[in-house]
């Protein structure tokens, strides 16, 4: 396959991703994950270790650090509060970084964004569903870079209400 036959088909296929799911969970926010997160990025505001010092700022409990909800889908997601159409079938991230790395080059953390509705706060029990938001290429300095950016909403279990969207962007450098 010629190289402009391989970038049209790597383009297809960019194309062909946008919009799959790529997760679907439930997860509990948890005060010993929230604390040890808040210690990991130095935050020391008594707001983010004190259940006194959240109520008395007006929250229902210790709220997460901002950036927490990068790792919403790694602490708190337990079998039992999985439902049985959680997962969603396919894996679209793999369906391009797959052939990319056949190329070689290298996969980078982009930007990661956080869009909060409302606080995360410990005892939450929260809904994520993820999807593959955009995926393209951009030329730079001579080198191929392709983007996908996968989003994920997460609501409350309870009430249905956003709490927080965050955006993720993975680039591969070739």
């Amino acid at each position: 396959m010629g190289e402009t036959e391989q970038a049209a088909s790597i383009d297809e296929l960019l194309k062909s991703i946008i919009g799959k799911p790529t997760s679907s969970s439930r997860v509990m926010v948890e005060r010993a994950p929230v604390t040890f997160f808040a210690e990991a990025v130095l935050e020391r505001s008594e707001l983010y270790h004190s259940p006194e010092a959240a109520k008395a700022a007006g929250l229902a409990d210790i709220p997460a650090p901002p950036t927490y909800g990068m790792v919403l889908e790694v602490w708190g997601k337990y079998p039992e509060l999985q439902q049985p159409d959680d997962e969603p079938g396919g894996a679209p991230l793999m369906e391009i970084l797959g052939p990319l790395m056949a190329r070689g080059g290298l996969i980078l953390h982009g930007e990661q964004e956080f869009l909060y509705h409302r606080p995360v706060v410990v005892g939450d029990v929260l809904v994520g569903k993820g999807h593959v938001a955009d995926a393209y290429q951009k030329e730079s300095k001579g080198r191929t870079m392709t983007f996908i950016v996968t989003e994920t909403n997460w609501s409350d279990d309870t009430t249905g209400e956003p709490v927080v969207t965050t955006r993720f962007n993975l680039i591969h450098r070739a």
